[in-house]
């Protein structure tokens, strides 16, 4: 039987201080196959297995906040240091094909991408490969403060405009992302919003897009163990995260009675 997602190891090429508790990683390794949206399933023998999103695929990039056992024992990493990990898995962000007339047929699309927190990171990698092919890109990133906002620079390179919003007001605008969010929705067209987050965040997004008839994809997150469907632990109202997901259409979210409202702790116990 082929192994359709076998474990690698290669060697971090670079290391980048994003913050007080978040590093990036750069991995010797071209994951051609990767792309945005998707995650890994990092390994730290003798500690545990914990999913990663996608930052880039050439050099394969995650980025860890140092928050558990597992993740400080990555970000304790330096240049050199082998690192382990399967995928890439799950389902991708897509760009929808532009409806176009005769007198718009040579606008280009334009996709707003909205991340709070480590959703920031997905969301680069979706507005670098919407340039590559000629997309514009509007990013709304977000944190609770200044120390909390990370790949603002990597998205100034690749979009068309960078909003920044933070809960304390020391950076950009005061508030969540939707506080710039919901009026980039409601005064712009886009062809499509991705959201990547909080999921209360992704809610109001997905909720705000039905609204105004803009088509939206969300990123759903839920404790994921094995990363293929077969251990059921990210379970979302009948779907697996895995398999279903991470990306969903906001309308295919909003069908999940647990979408925004509830999460599954680590032995599949329902949490409000």
């Amino acid at each position: 039987m082929s192994i359709k997602n076998p474990m690698f190891t290669n060697h971090v090429i670079k290391i980048i201080e994003e913050n007080y508790r978040v590093k990036t990683l750069e991995i010797g390794h071209n994951m051609q196959s990767a792309l945005p949206g998707q995650f890994l399933m990092v390994w730290v023998p003798g500690v545990g297995e914990r999913p990663m999103s996608i930052g880039n695929s050439n050099p394969l990039t995650i980025s860890v906040a140092d928050v558990g056992k597992v993740s400080k024992e990555i970000c304790a990493l330096k240049v050199g240091d082998v690192i382990s990990y399967r995928g890439p898995f799950g389902t991708p962000f897509w760009i929808p094909e532009k409806n176009s007339s005769e007198n718009d047929s040579k606008a280009k699309q334009n996709i707003l991408v909205i991340g709070g927190g480590y959703g920031i990171v997905p969301m680069y990698f979706l507005s670098k490969i919407a340039k590559e092919n000629k997309i514009n890109s509007t990013a709304v990133i977000g944190g609770r403060s200044d120390k909390d906002i990370i790949y603002e620079k990597q998205l100034f390179a690749v979009c068309k405009e960078v909003f920044v919003a933070t809960d304390d007001g020391s950076r950009g605008k005061k508030g969540t992302v939707m506080a710039e969010a919901d009026f980039l929705i409601k005064s712009k067209k886009f062809d499509c919003v991705y959201a990547c987050g909080p999921e209360r965040m992704m809610h109001t997004v997905a909720h705000l897009c039905k609204e105004h008839g803009v088509p939206c994809q969300v990123s759903v997150e839920r404790y994921m163990k094995c990363g293929f469907g077969v251990c059921g632990s990210c379970d979302c109202s009948g779907k697996t995260a895995c398999v279903n997901g991470p990306v969903m259409s906001g309308e295919d979210a909003l069908n999940l009675p647990e979408f925004g409202k509830a999460h599954r702790d680590a032995a599949g116990r329902l949490e409000s």
